[in-house]
């Protein structure tokens, strides 16, 4: 245990001198071009916000659309004395900030798989074949996405950051859970009970990464359609909700990444480095409870609750914004 830990310090040690915070600090530093008057994030709200993120990232409920609803529920970046300039860039700022505390839901899974993580880590210097493998296959399912998200960020955030088309995805998917998970229950057990991690290819993996993609649109979330992808190409339960987290570090580090090199400046000039922090540690002791308790509530029943949960919170949340609620 002590050996494990040691080596998951000095991992998540090298992982944060060049994480995307310290480029965002970094960039901060050398621009002050952007001039944005400065509204702290209060402890209360970092700390919802960072529940939020970490019992949701890997669920498949979508992180995104949660965050989403936090925020606008919270009042959030909504001040209506600025001006219609300010508030953009407020907005640009809280968006920053919600996919910055992702690094807390990415080191959870660093600390949970860590044995996965160290096996890609000798298959990359070549003492590990398997690993190599799995890193291949990880590879894989990260390109669609990588290449889709850098070609319509923009049109993305512009038109689907939401709440409405949040709430279309909701229902959709949880409509498309329960059906799913009904036929599945009437279709006798086949021989074969699925494949494991170890036997995926790079072609599947392929496949599960174009589906990633649909969870572009936010509300769909990235754990389902990666899940539900593994359970089509023939992994069982659980390797598919193993490869899900996996490729999720790759997928939501190289997102942090790059919206931290983007708009990191104007995050840090209208967020204090304190609420931050607070985000990022609480998303981290979140998200590694939702994963422990997920991986145990799918290796017994499936995904059909998450079906219903997703019905529900679409007709609350469109009660609300009917009702000027929220």
């Amino acid at each position: 245990m002590e050996k494990r830990m040691v080596e998951f310090i000095l991992v998540t040690m090298l992982l944060l001198t060049y994480s995307p915070l310290t480029i965002g600090s970094q960039g901060l530093s050398r621009d002050h071009s952007v001039a944005v008057e400065q509204k702290i994030l209060t402890t209360t709200q970092a700390v919802v916000l960072g529940i939020v993120e970490g019992l949701t990232e890997y669920l498949p409920v979508s992180s995104t659309g949660h965050l989403l609803l936090a925020e606008k529920i919270l009042g959030i970046g909504e001040d209506p004395d600025q001006s219609p300039g300010q508030r953009e860039r407020a907005k640009e700022a809280v968006d920053a900030y919600t996919i910055c505390i992702q690094a807390g839901a990415i080191l959870a899974v660093l600390w949970l798989y860590f044995g996965r993580v160290k096996q890609i880590l000798r298959g990359v210097v070549g003492m590990d074949a398997a690993g190599r493998r799995l890193l291949l296959n990880v590879t894989a399912g990260f390109l669609p996405a990588a290449f889709l998200g850098l070609l319509f960020n923009k049109v993305i955030k512009t038109y689907l950051f939401g709440p409405w088309p949040v709430v279309v995805a909701w229902l959709l998917g949880g409509l498309a859970i329960v059906v799913v998970s009904r036929r599945q229950r009437t279709q006798s057990p086949g021989e074969n009970p699925g494949n494991r991690l170890d036997d995926l290819t790079w072609r599947m993996a392929l496949i599960i990464g174009f589906a990633q993609c649909i969870a572009m649109w936010p509300g769909v979330s990235r754990s389902l359609v990666t899940i539900v992808g593994g359970l089509l190409v023939g992994l069982t339960m659980e390797a598919a909700v193993e490869f899900s987290f996996l490729l999720g570090v790759v997928t939501l580090g190289a997102a942090t990444a790059y919206d931290t090199l983007q708009h990191g400046s104007l995050m840090l000039q209208t967020f204090d480095h304190f609420s931050l922090i607070v985000g990022v540690v609480v998303a981290f002791i979140a998200a590694v409870i939702s994963v422990k308790w997920m991986v145990r509530y799918l290796s017994r029943h499936g995904l059909e609750i998450f079906g219903y949960y997703r019905v529900l919170i679409a007709a609350a949340t469109t009660f609300l914004l009917a009702t000027q609620l929220i």
